[in-house]
């Protein structure tokens, strides 16, 4: 009798994303990246108090480390021009590549809105607030982002000049607790984060000290 092997499908691929959260509009702005970037750099820079007291004393957190995260996306519209997509066809990756820098934009009701408040003699216009902007890698990293650095790389554009492959270079800089206040959902997005890190960190703390010093090495 011949015994078949279990098959195993592979893992789902999830992919990266940015989302914007706009209270004025319930429906999230999603960008999902075509194509995971190979590399994803990060950067965290300690907050400290600055030591006011005697010299002895403890260094105290100011607060979360600062964070920045860089990465490329690369968009290319050969899929979709290979199946015969008109907007691909005409607009190329415009699309796209408007789906992220619309991001860095007031929206132009609110543009038209304090324009005609200005032209009626309102004192104090307020300006736009920046809608919630989240950077998704995984389930186990939502973080909340503001948009630092952002260019684009044409690579090749269709006979109308639209762009039909780029690559977007983004950089971004974490929202933590220490950034907006405990109204602000960032606040308690940038918490749950702080959360599932502190698990992670007990999971990867193996071993124990006496395998690094010694068991006749008291350290405090």
């Amino acid at each position: 009798r011949i015994k078949t092997m279990p098959t195993f499908s592979p893992p789902k691929l999830l992919k990266g994303a940015i989302v914007s959260l706009d209270p004025p509009n319930p429906t999230p702005r999603v960008v999902i990246f075509q194509y995971n970037p190979n590399t994803l750099t990060r950067s965290l820079t300690a907050q400290f108090q600055e030591n006011e007291g005697k010299t002895g004393d403890p260094p105290r957190f100011k607060g979360a480390p600062e964070e920045t995260i860089k990465l490329d996306v690369e968009i290319d519209a050969a899929d979709q021009l290979e199946k015969g997509d008109a907007t691909a066809g005409d607009a190329g990756i415009l699309p796209q590549l408007a789906a992220l820098e619309i991001l860095l934009y007031p929206r132009s009701d609110a543009i038209k809105s304090n324009e005609s408040l200005l032209k009626i003699g309102t004192l104090e216009v307020v300006p736009t607030a920046a809608p919630l902007t989240l950077f998704i890698w995984g389930q186990r990293r939502i973080l909340p982002v503001r948009i630092t650095e952002f260019s684009v790389t044409e690579d090749a554009h269709n006979p109308s000049l639209s762009p039909i492959r780029a690559k977007v270079s983004l950089g971004l800089k974490v929202l933590t607790y220490s950034d907006v206040g405990a109204s602000n959902p960032a606040w308690g997005l940038f918490l749950s984060h702080q959360v599932i890190k502190e698990t992670l960190a007990t999971a990867g703390t193996t071993g124990s000290l006496n395998a690094v010093v010694g068991s006749n090495v008291k350290l405090i």
